[in-house]
């Protein structure tokens, strides 16, 4: 039901990991569920600045990439842990009934009339996603759960007699 991670303008789409070699390539840690989310960049946000894409590899199912510039081991290490982002335009369209989960933390859950709380956090459990809402109340990601999804107005009407 939702896609990984975010902000408004700016979406996050991985993690710089450790240096591989001594060119300045990285390896990236994906925070996508979209595959080839990396293939045919040209360019990419690390850490706030813009990098342009030399190369993307994928070896032994790991993604390393090759920025402009960026041509040393020291060069590379200096990026580790930064955030990859692409602006939310360029986003994989998503099919009907999908979500961002950055679009569903901070919408406000209502059952009926009745305010539940606000969605702070979007947990993966494999099977279905489930809404985390004021820390303390969950709610399975689920259609028998879920009736409607208005991002917009940032509400999400449950039936909480459902879970």
């Amino acid at each position: 039901m939702t896609k990984s991670l975010q902000s408004a303008a700016e979406i996050i789409v991985g993690k710089i990991g450790a240096a591989r070699g001594l060119d300045g390539t990285v390896k990236i840690i994906p925070l996508t569920d979209f595959e080839g989310r990396f293939d045919g960049l040209e360019k990419i946000s690390v850490g706030g600045k813009i990098f342009h894409v030399e190369e993307v590899k994928h070896i032994g199912g790991q993604i390393f990439m090759k920025f402009a510039g960026v041509d040393s081991r020291e060069a590379a290490r200096a990026l580790t842990n930064k955030f990859l982002t692409v602006d939310r335009k360029n986003a994989a369209p998503l099919a009907d009934g999908e979500f961002y989960t950055f679009d569903i933390i901070g919408c406000e859950v209502f059952d009926g009339d009745k305010k539940l709380g606000t969605v702070t956090n979007v947990l993966k459990t494999g099977s279905n996603d489930v809404f985390e809402v004021d820390g303390n109340i969950l709610i399975p990601a689920l259609k028998s759960v879920v009736k409607s999804i208005d991002i917009a107005a940032k509400k999400i009407l449950v039936d909480e007699n459902a879970y």
